[in-house]
């Protein structure tokens, strides 16, 4: 599902812990190329419907494990360098515009499981300190990913304020 001006509505999740680290994923044969978990919202799927199914897919974490902290307030866009967009396709899709959400993982580590869906995204996980991602994320991406923290560090800093 690609709109009218060639973007694909995505969801992005940054999962914390307790202690305001989050989840930074390697994608399996990325030539170390490490991501927030994300993914296409289906044609009738909610944003919201579609966070739970990627969380699943990608990490294998059901409702129950998860609080929903914070969600971005709009779409935040990036577009595809030339060499990754598709010409072929119909419609072209130049770009992903994502909507991002803050989960607390409440269920311990070990309820990560790379290898839940038949095709896994990642081959690795690590908590890392919050601001990590953005020196370290493909630069196409890096855009999006300061604002989504940016507009996310306020109810990430309540929650772990709670939790000391």
């Amino acid at each position: 599902m690609i709109d009218s001006e060639g973007f694909r509505p995505n969801v992005g999740i940054i999962l914390a812990n307790d202690a305001g680290q989050l989840l930074w994923a390697r994608r399996i044969g990325g030539r170390d190329a490490w991501q927030f978990p994300q993914g296409g919202i289906n044609p009738g799927e909610t944003p919201e419907e579609a966070l739970y199914r990627e969380l699943h897919e990608e990490v294998g974490l059901g409702p129950e494990a998860v609080n929903v902290v914070a969600a971005t307030r709009g779409w935040l866009r990036y577009r595809l360098p030339r060499r990754f967009v598709r010409k072929d396709q119909n419609p072209v899709c130049i770009g992903q515009k994502q909507k991002w959400f803050l989960l607390h993982l409440r269920a311990a580590d070990e309820a990560v499981c790379l290898t839940a869906n038949q095709k896994p995204e990642f081959d690795h996980w690590q908590w890392v300190s919050y601001w990590y991602p953005l020196n370290q994320v493909v630069s196409f991406k890096r855009e999006v990913y300061r604002r989504a923290l940016k507009e996310l560090a306020p109810p990430l800093a309540r929650l772990t304020d709670a939790h000391s």
